[in-house]
């Protein structure tokens, strides 16, 4: 199912992304205090002592996409533009954080489609990526995330986007295997239809995965 995305959604999501957390952050604070004592730590040593605020700082930038609408962030960069080719923007670093531990997932997406009278600024791409990837995540919803947004804003002839990824609950703790990747991928319209523009398409952004 192709998902369009009207000017009332997007309103709705800016509405929804505005609205104030149920939480304050003195709350937040006491929960990190309550997690160091848990682990057999003394909250109030000098190391520690302003570790709750920080945890909380790095929290709230990491999961900053939640507090992100797509229409603030496009700002009016959806261009009318008569191409009908491929455009692709490869290799762009994603941070993200695994929700059922909160710990990081690194790595990078592939992301192309093929306009049908409307183009994006390509900064913008990567700008969908990174608002979709600074929230609680499984990869495959943020895989499909970043392919819904763009189908649903430039209505194009198709989306492909591949995210390749390396887990950190399955590196630090688990099964512990370090340098393992994990690949996913969602396709629409023509790069789902037609074999070769996706063969096109996976051909551009064949490569080693390595995070650097």
């Amino acid at each position: 199912m192709t998902l369009s995305i009207s000017p009332d959604d997007i309103r709705q999501q800016a509405v929804m992304t505005e609205s104030k957390s149920p939480v304050s952050e003195a709350e937040m604070r006491q929960a990190l205090r309550t997690l160091l004592l848990g682990m057999g730590e003394d909250p109030d040593r000098e190391g520690l002592r302003d570790t709750p605020k920080r945890v909380v700082k790095a929290l709230k930038f990491l999961t900053s996409g939640y507090h992100q609408s797509l229409d603030e962030l496009l700002n009016g960069a959806v261009f009318h533009e008569d191409a009908n080719e491929m455009v692709l923007v490869r290799d762009i670093d994603l941070f993200s954080s695994c929700e059922h531990h909160i710990l990081p997932i690194l790595g990078r997406a592939h992301v192309a489609y093929i306009p049908d009278g409307k183009v994006i600024g390509l900064s913008k791409v990567a700008r969908i990526c990174e608002m979709y990837a600074r929230r609680l995540q499984v990869q495959e919803r943020l895989t499909h995330q970043i392919a819904e947004a763009l189908q649903g804003l430039l209505k194009p002839q198709g989306v492909a986007v591949v995210v390749e990824a390396t887990h950190m609950c399955m590196v630090m703790r688990g099964v512990q295997k370090p340098g393992s990747w994990t690949v996913t991928s969602s396709m629409k319209g023509a790069f789902a239809d037609d074999a070769r523009t996706r063969q096109e398409f996976m051909s551009l952004i064949r490569h080693t995965p390595a995070f650097h």
